[in-house]
């Protein structure tokens, strides 16, 4: 049976693209979701990819991911810094969670530099651009022992 891995994505992604350009890049949140279904695909992972303006939308997702996923990547975007909703609904959720950010949080200014959900999850991944979404689908797969054995060990299971 193939892995299932959900990726949930904040608020004001879904403007990914023209958004502050300069921080968050160019890259639209649809030729992020292409990319990460091409790499789903070649990994055999089932995918289920979901951008929300809505916090109370964000913890249903999450807690529907207790039955419908095995492992959890979340770009919380502006609800990092004050939901305890969604870090509550976080807190339920027992597979493993990656954390995302496309910029480098530990970075920026005062307001957008410490992500609450960080203790919740098991890996944190920022600063790699709309690039840290298929580090991160390849950390879950990792975490999930979903990657495919033709991979060079390297990729598969890291340094040994």
């Amino acid at each position: 049976m193939a892995k299932r891995i959900t990726i949930l994505n904040g608020p004001n992604l879904n403007l990914l693209g023209v958004r502050e350009p300069h921080i968050y890049g160019s890259t639209t949140l649809a030729a992020v979701e292409k990319s990460c279904r091409e790499l789903a695909a070649a990994f055999s992972i089932d995918l289920t990819f979901q951008q929300t303006n809505y916090e109370g939308q964000m913890v249903d997702w999450i807690q529907a991911c207790r039955e419908e996923a095995d492992a959890l990547i979340i770009n919380p975007a502006g609800l990092s810094f004050r939901s305890v909703a969604v870090l509550d609904a976080l807190k339920l959720y027992d597979g493993p969670i990656i954390e995302l950010h496309i910029s480098n949080i530990h970075a920026r200014d005062e307001h957008h530099r410490h992500s609450i959900m960080s203790g919740a999850a098991k890996a944190v991944i920022c600063g790699l651009g709309t690039y840290g979404y298929c580090v991160a689908l390849q950390s879950a797969a990792q975490l999930l022992d979903a990657l495919p054995k033709s991979l060079p060990k390297p990729l598969r299971v890291g340094p040994v």
